[in-house]
């Protein structure tokens, strides 16, 4: 109930926002410091967030060594899916160019001088060296800074340290285990706000070009959703049938957890469910009780898509081009920083500001883009629900552990429901049937 509230909230707020700057476009243009008050409270939860969420992520595992078979075979599967999401997204984000004709939102807010200068310093930026830059010489700086790579190499490190010393380190962990249920319960707070600033994102956007720039929005939201859909049908699809598992059972399987995903843009809202209904699936409560957690830290491919087109919106939104070298060593740095993206509404945000930062690029996208990122964030959270319930089918097929009776056992019982549902047409007799099939599962 609380993420609906917060989700007709923001609803409500979008179209308010368009109205005022429609209607009152010298007023609206006084609204863009609500937008900016609320990426302020967004970049100053970066660093503790994804610190802590890293660590405890790695480190909350135990011994690394003591994974083994299946932590290597699960990483290594997130690898591959989260690098084919990433490179979906960029040939998206270059196909239909979603940030092109937006320049006058742009110039209003970043100067001719800087945009050089930043295309200039994007241009520097090669291979080697942003590998020399993931390395910190002070982590207290790269936290002040916003250097996400930097946090993202820091917390592997210290991970890695915490496991190998084993149960000294326990009450660091304990504290950092802490901090990190501290900071999600921090980042509920900040989204809290995003009503307000999504109104004086919107409201200032609209009042400053009118509401031809509306057009543009629909080519954001457009091409995202083509993108997400292109990933789930050539990939998470083609997954399935290479381990033999119906797609199509277990997204009927999956659908109502989907729903919640997609109506609260959480991805944690309904991993309770998922992980249940995956175990009835016929996956090992083992596989699904590590894959699943893991993957809302390191596998949230809808999440890691959405950032590699966001990125590029963003620099075409401020005219600077990137080569095809440029653009991989963004890759590069999202395969890194998209591992810290929390599993809750307007996370991407956080993880796409700090990227922008990283590479010297204006946030001027985030704010663009903050207008509509409840749209964008419903399709995206879903894709990364869907995707990490393929990824505990194709490990526990990997692990030769998955149950298909089980699995047709839950699918008949499923359209058991479903015919029971269509017979009744509000028949009590029938809907105590229902109600018998439903406990079932």
């Amino acid at each position: 109930m609380k993420y609906s509230r917060l989700t007709i909230a923001i609803f409500i707020s979008l179209i308010l926002g368009i109205i005022v700057g429609w209607l009152f476009p010298s007023f609206a243009v006084r609204m863009h410091v609500l937008a900016e008050v609320f990426l302020r409270m967004v970049k100053m939860i970066i660093a503790p967030l994804l610190f802590a969420t890293l660590v405890v992520g790695i480190a909350g595992h135990g011994d690394i060594k003591g994974l083994g078979r299946l932590g290597i075979k699960t990483v290594a599967y997130f690898e591959v899916v989260t690098t084919v999401a990433l490179i979906i997204g960029l040939g998206f984000a270059n196909l239909f160019k979603p940030g092109a004709g937006m320049d006058d939102v742009t110039l209003q807010n970043v100067g001719l001088a800087s945009v050089t200068n930043m295309s200039n310093s994007v241009h520097t930026t090669s291979f080697g060296q942003m590998f020399l830059g993931l390395f910190p010489t002070s982590i207290v700086q790269s936290m002040a800074e916003g250097n996400l790579l930097q946090i993202v190499v820091f917390s592997i490190f210290f991970a890695i340290a915490i496991c190998a010393i084993g149960k000294k380190a326990q009450p660091v962990l304990d504290v950092l285990n802490s901090v990190s249920s501290i900071m999600f319960k921090f980042t509920e707070y900040v989204m809290l706000f995003a009503p307000v600033g999504i109104f004086g994102a919107i409201s200032y956007t609209v009042g400053s070009n009118g509401v031809d720039v509306l057009f543009n929005y629909g080519k954001i939201i457009g091409s995202l959703y083509v993108a997400l859909i292109s990933f789930v049908l050539l990939v998470l699809f083609i997954v399935c049938e290479i381990v033999h598992i119906p797609f199509k059972g277990l997204l009927s399987a999956i659908h109502e957890p989907a729903i919640l995903t997609f109506t609260t843009a959480s991805s944690e809202a309904a991993l309770p469910k998922a992980m249940s209904i995956m175990e009835n699936f016929g996956v090992p409560k083992s596989i699904v009780g590590f894959v699943m957690p893991t993957g809302y830290t390191f596998n949230l491919d809808g999440s890691t898509l959405y950032l590699a087109m966001a990125v590029l919106f963003s620099t075409q939104l401020v005219g600077i081009d990137l080569s095809i070298e440029q653009q991989l060593v963004i890759m590069f740095a999202l395969m890194l920083t998209s591992k810290g993206v929390a599993g809750v509404p307007r996370a991407s945000l956080i993880v796409l500001a700090g990227t922008l930062t990283s590479f010297n690029i204006p946030i001027i996208g985030v704010a663009i883009l903050l207008g509509i990122d409840q749209i964008l964030d419903m399709g995206r959270t879903t894709v990364n629900l869907i995707g990490n319930c393929v990824a505990t089918v194709v490990i526990a097929r990997w692990e030769n552990s998955f149950d298909y009776g089980k699995m047709n056992d839950f699918l008949r019982k499923k359209r058991n429901i479903i015919n029971t549902l269509e017979r009744s047409n509000g028949n009590v007799s029938f809907q105590d049937d229902f109600k018998k099939l439903e406990g079932k599962i």
